[in-house]
């Protein structure tokens, strides 16, 4: 029994009467190269926006979860840093998934790096108020140093994003 589902695309059941011959179409090698191409094609397109996107999940989600971790980042005339740490979490889950979807990907690249330059002074903060006998590895002065240049590569990325949004 074969039911024929267009040109390209012939089902065979395992279970043929007897005489029918086997479908021995000869294997197109074109196409393996066709869906490769198409394949870079969107990764190319989707894929920096994709990496962003899962760069700031991960980073909203560790502030949703370990608050401590980004306490010290809000600096003291702000008050209570628990808003402000779940707060800068859920805009980057909001950013976040704003890239991942084509059609909000461009305001999710400028809202991106909106968020990126607006929790610079947090960088800066917790730069200053580093110590070498930290007790942990983001309060060391050579780790909270280095990430502030860190921070322009981030917002460019996230500018980049939106520029390239249809």
């Amino acid at each position: 029994m074969r039911a024929d589902l267009g040109e390209d695309l012939r089902i065979v059941s395992p279970i043929r009467p007897a005489g029918e011959a086997r479908d021995r179409r000869p294997v197109q090698p074109y196409r393996a190269a066709r869906h490769t191409v198409q394949a870079m094609s969107l990764l190319r397109r989707h894929g920096p926006a994709l990496a962003l996107a899962a760069l700031l999940a991960t980073s909203g989600t560790i502030h949703l979860v370990r608050p401590k971790v980004f306490r010290p980042l809000i600096p003291r005339t702000l008050g209570d840093p628990d808003p402000w740490v779940l707060g800068s979490g859920v805009a980057e889950l909001a950013c976040a998934g704003a890239l991942a979807v084509p059609a909000t990907r461009r305001a999710g690249g400028l809202a991106s790096a909106a968020l990126l330059v607006g929790v610079f002074p947090g960088n800066v903060t917790v730069a200053v108020r580093s110590r070498p006998d930290a007790r942990t590895w983001a309060g060391k002065p050579a780790v909270a140093w280095a990430r502030l240049p860190l921070q322009v590569p981030l917002v460019a990325w996230a500018w980049s994003v939106a520029r390239a949004a249809r």
